[in-house]
């Protein structure tokens, strides 16, 4: 009877052994599965910001190079408009899934396409570009910093 006994208590522990190792290593695997899934959409939201960002400095530029009062830069200045509405949704989600850093420098970011948008709705120049281009390599090095990607530095 005691043989029967130390059976079942030997059976009892391999199963809850079993059971808690299983446990542990489904948690683990559903943690990580979480965690890629938030990285992608991360990624994804990062190249979208960088993507608007660019358009809308590059539909500023053309505008001011447009003719004041010519329907090209009416157009020009319309599509800025759409493109800007687009980069504030996507600064939102940026903020709910970047990192604090990450969130700083696209505020930068922000600052400086505010201002060169506002040259370009009043005909001025366009002095901001440098200062966007250097804001933008800060943001992007913020942002692999967020997903853990090697930085490497631009070979002259």
């Amino acid at each position: 009877m005691i043989s029967q006994i130390v059976t079942l208590v030997g059976v009892l522990a391999g199963a809850l052994t079993s059971f808690l190792v299983t446990s542990v290593a489904e948690r683990t695997r559903h943690r990580r599965t979480m965690a890629t899934r938030w990285d992608e959409r991360k990624l994804a939201t990062y190249i979208e910001y960088a993507e608007c960002v660019k358009e809308i400095s590059s539909t500023a530029k053309r505008a001011r190079q447009a003719a004041e009062g010519s329907d090209e830069r009416a157009d020009y200045l319309a599509r800025m408009e759409t493109a800007e509405l687009r980069r504030s949704v996507l600064f939102e989600t940026l903020v709910l899934l970047a990192s604090p850093a990450a969130i700083e420098a696209a505020h930068e970011v922000n600052l400086a396409l505010w201002r060169e948008e506002i040259a370009t709705r009043n005909g001025e120049g366009g002095d901001e570009e440098g200062e966007l281009i250097e804001l933008m390599n800060r943001y992007h090095e913020r942002a692999r910093a967020d997903l853990g990607v090697a930085s490497g530095g631009l070979a002259a």
